[in-house]
């Protein structure tokens, strides 16, 4: 297992974080059931075979089944005897957690009613890494930012991110937060697989640019590159996309994708899903990519993506077949660049 900065701070998370969203789903849980139900002991040894790898980084959030995936999470740990020294907490806040009005968004009196309940599901002092889940288009940028600024000087929260926002948006805090001293986001949560490449447009020179940490959600394209599917074939009946199709998938391009990473696959004697894997872990810009697993043979096959290196002509044909269609400004800005290059000098005949 590699290890990376979170962001830009002294913090290291290891390149796989353990998703939970399929911890806790029942029959009252809605679109989360079709995610997944692990119970108590089902998510103990899913967590237990994750660290056991090496992985030192969660992600859970409260909206996961209503609170029930971070309460699994929490118990999980404290069964397990885990020191709170060594594993990184990271959980969001935003989605709707009641039938009130106030039960949801980024405002400050939902963000501080937000992290209290977490810390009790959790059973932990303080959050490592506290994500707003989503754009609020209510709220004022500043009173999300001050809120959350308050929870560091609290102790509550050691680092904020942010999860599923637009990269105007995400700027426009960094300089809100600069400007008036307040606790910067470190990183970004966002969705990512090789058959959905978009926030490679303006996301990735964002984080590049300001050293945000990417964190992956659905590498696999909410299972849709997971080898089950590909030309001519039906969608499987335990397949959580027969209940939530999600996320969004152009499935002709995806196909693609999955033909070339067959082929890659069988030369090397490992699965689709590994593959798809494996391409994002070789990304510089990816800190860590998030896995949920509902069996733990489905979490070992994700976590030894770590030890498939795809040479440079495999890397290079993924790339091509999942290449994004040009799009402006894209295309405008490559052809001007071009123009930036220093041309060699040539020495003028003589008279």
């Amino acid at each position: 297992m590699k290890y990376k900065q979170l962001g830009g701070t002294g913090l290291f998370v290891s390149e796989i974080c353990l998703g939970t969203m399929t911890f806790g789903g029942n029959e009252d849980a809605g679109m989360w059931k079709a995610i997944g139900a692990l119970g108590q002991g089902e998510v103990d040894g899913i967590v237990s075979r994750a660290l056991g790898a090496g992985v030192n980084f969660i992600d859970t959030a409260d909206v996961y089944s209503f609170g029930m995936s971070e309460r699994l999470t929490g118990q999980a740990l404290k069964n397990l005897g885990v020191k709170r020294k060594d594993v990184v907490i990271a959980t969001k806040a935003f989605g709707e957690m009641g039938p009130g009005p106030n039960d949801r968004g980024a405002s400050r009196g939902h963000i501080m009613d937000s992290v209290q309940g977490s810390l009790e599901r959790l059973q932990v002092d303080h959050i490592d890494l506290y994500q707003i889940h989503g754009t609020d288009a209510i709220t004022p940028i500043d009173e999300t930012l001050r809120a959350l600024d308050d929870l560091v000087h609290q102790g509550l929260v050691r680092y904020v991110g942010v999860s599923n926002w637009q990269a105007w948006r995400i700027a426009k805090a960094l300089g809100i937060s600069e400007a008036k001293g307040y606790a910067r986001f470190d990183t970004l949560q966002a969705y990512y697989s090789i058959a959905g490449r978009d926030l490679e447009r303006e996301l990735v020179p964002l984080i590049n640019s300001e050293k945000l940490g990417l964190m992956v959600w659905s590498p696999l394209a909410g299972g849709y590159l997971s080898g089950k599917y590909g030309p001519g074939t039906a969608t499987p009946n335990n397949s959580r996309r027969v209940a939530f199709d999600f996320p969004p998938v152009n499935k002709d391009r995806a196909h693609d994708c999955i033909a070339v990473m067959r082929e890659i696959g069988d030369a090397h004697g490992v699965s689709v899903a590994r593959v798809a894997l494996a391409w994002l872990l070789a990304k510089p810009h990816v800190m860590s990519v998030i896995i949920g697993a509902k069996t733990t043979e489905q979490l070992d096959d994700n976590l030894a993506a770590i030890d498939l290196t795809l040479s440079a002509d495999e890397l290079t044909r993924l790339d091509a077949v999942s290449s994004l269609p040009a799009e402006y400004p894209g295309w405008m800005l490559e052809r001007q660049a071009a123009a930036r290059q220093p041309k060699p000098f040539v020495k003028p005949p003589a008279a």
